[in-house]
């Protein structure tokens, strides 16, 4: 398995600080001596690589990112890429639609991340550049969701894209959980972008749009240890943690996130 560094940014201000996530988030993962399945948690048994982007030239960013992960998915069983801010999950979803006839992906966000694409998606709006250039919204569902500009309901709403919310989740959480399996469990291969803010900003405070009333971090355990343990589950990004604006919760929150999905 490879674990992969992703230190890119869209440029927007909110967002800086993301680019230092991935070395906090391995610095913390060194803490944890296994996870709660009980497998060991030795970085000297996993491949660290990282996917070196310049910032500063978002749109060579997107098209290196694109290019290693259609690699990476050619080549390993299984990937997990740790961000950076939501932007790089457009180059690494691409990257994964590209190996499998019938992708899934599985978004776990307090934002649908909708809104009008420019030429170069940003963390706001790389999810409907991927649903515009092809990829299948029918095979998409979003998670935790609670914040949604109006223009993105009517682009949810239009393109028919399945949004489990936080009032459902309170009310429905195993349910839910339960359609998750089933509809990654059909599916060719499935990948999951973990969208930091979908926690509440009580576990999760180290990130740039804090939306309260999300998940706690043990809900979201529950979903990904859960999805883990399908033999179809072939890639994941963490995305969104800011050591800048942290404590050290979030920190520690994505290494616990990174452990339960190895």
């Amino acid at each position: 398995m490879q674990i992969i560094r992703v230190k890119g940014i869209s440029a927007m201000g909110r967002t800086k600080g993301c680019e230092l996530g991935p070395l906090k988030i391995l610095e913390s993962l060194g803490e944890i001596y296994s996870n709660e399945k009980g497998k060991i948690i030795d970085k000297k048994l996993f491949s660290l690589e990282e996917i070196h982007v310049d910032n500063n030239n978002v749109e060579e960013a997107n098209e290196l990112i694109y290019e290693n992960s259609r690699e990476i998915f050619s080549e390993q069983d299984k990937a997990l890429f740790i961000g950076g801010d939501h932007s790089v999950s457009y180059g690494l979803v691409r990257g994964f639609r590209e190996n499998f006839e019938s992708p899934f992906l599985i978004v776990f966000d307090a934002h649908v991340d909708c809104m009008t694409p420019g030429k170069e998606p940003t963390h706001e709006e790389w999810l409907r550049k991927l649903i515009e250039e092809g990829f299948p919204a029918g095979n998409v569902i979003i998670v935790a969701a609670r914040n949604l500009h109006q223009e993105e309901r009517e682009f949810i709403d239009k393109n028919k894209i399945q949004v489990f919310g936080m009032k459902e989740l309170q009310e429905n959480r195993q349910e839910i959980c339960d359609i998750l399996m089933e509809r990654a469990r059909n599916s060719e291969a499935f990948y999951i972008s973990i969208d930091i803010d979908s926690v509440d900003p009580a576990f999760a405070p180290g990130t740039g749009y804090l939306e309260p009333g999300g998940l706690s971090s043990r809900e979201l355990i529950y979903f990904l240890q859960r999805l883990a343990l399908l033999k179809n589950f072939r890639g994941a990004d963490i995305v969104e943690i800011n050591p800048d604006k942290d404590d050290g919760k979030t920190v520690k929150l994505g290494a616990k996130i990174l452990a339960e999905l190895i």
